[in-house]
């Protein structure tokens, strides 16, 4: 176990001083959701309308939170890729190391740069003027700490997603189709305006998108205006909020454990 351990620890090690030697990794993910806060909040806020009132920016913030956690596992995917390439992934296999450590350190990496970026987007929106409410007495940050661990909880899904993908993936040309996944999932969703302002069909689609349960319940959680209707999954949505990770990693934790376990040395 301590050897499990030491050894996840040394890939996670490894993950942080790639992003630390080449910040620009990070900052090329961020750029995306930071440049569409901008453009969304700013140039087209004053046009959009949330039903039920309530600002646009207010609404709009949490849920470029998710989609920054969502985005991620492209990410993910991209690093398994050029790892299993440049033969990083053959040398770890070769070595007397735990097998689970690779995958388990990527993850843990993974959840550590997923809590920096929601750092900056939220000092982001801080700056934009949004304002989470934290409640008073005894529930004082209760809301902020559960939409954020519901935020991670999001991430921690969506990385074995990734793991899968780039293990999956011949080579990071084929990587680049990801954002074809990646790009109507987030627009197919409330992330930008409520499924209520879509046609019907395409809104029904969205409210069963696991981000629109995400930021549904993280603008509740946030003190947002939620603009949401009163479908079951819009009055449902922290506990779709919960569900939907947990079948996700159910799902493609041990699709990419085996997928691991299946490359030929």
């Amino acid at each position: 176990m301590f050897w499990t351990v030491a050894d996840c620890w040394n890939v996670v090690r490894r993950g942080l001083t790639h992003y630390r030697r080449q910040p620009v990794s990070i900052l090329w993910q961020l750029g995306f959701p930071i440049l569409s806060v901008l453009l969304y909040g700013y140039v087209f806020g004053k046009a959009m309308l949330v039903p039920g009132g309530g600002d646009y920016k207010a609404f709009l913030m949490p849920g470029m939170f998710v989609m920054t956690v969502a985005m991620g596992f492209v990410s993910t995917a991209t690093i398994f890729v050029n790892d299993a390439k440049k033969g990083v992934i053959d040398r770890f296999r070769s070595m007397p190391m735990a097998p689970s450590a690779v995958v388990a350190g990527r993850g843990a990496t993974d959840l550590i740069v997923a809590c920096a970026e929601l750092g900056i987007m939220m000092a982001t929106a801080y700056g934009m003027g949004w304002r989470p409410e934290f409640g008073s007495g005894p529930d004082f940050g209760v809301g902020f700490v559960k939409a954020v661990a519901l935020l991670l909880a999001l991430r921690f899904a969506l990385i074995w997603v990734g793991v899968w993908l780039g293990l999956l993936l011949p080579g990071p040309e084929q990587v680049g189709g990801l954002f074809a996944i990646v790009f109507p999932l987030t627009m197919i969703s409330s992330i930008y305006v409520s499924p209520q302002q879509m046609p019907h069909w395409l809104g029904q689609a969205a409210l069963w998108n696991p981000l629109s349960s995400t930021a549904g319940a993280t603008r509740a959680l946030f003190g947002a205006p939620t603009g949401q209707g009163t479908s079951w999954p819009e009055q449902h949505a922290l506990l779709l909020a919960g569900a939907w990770p947990a079948a996700l990693t159910l799902l493609f934790l041990p699709l990419a454990v085996r997928r691991f376990r299946r490359l030929s040395r």
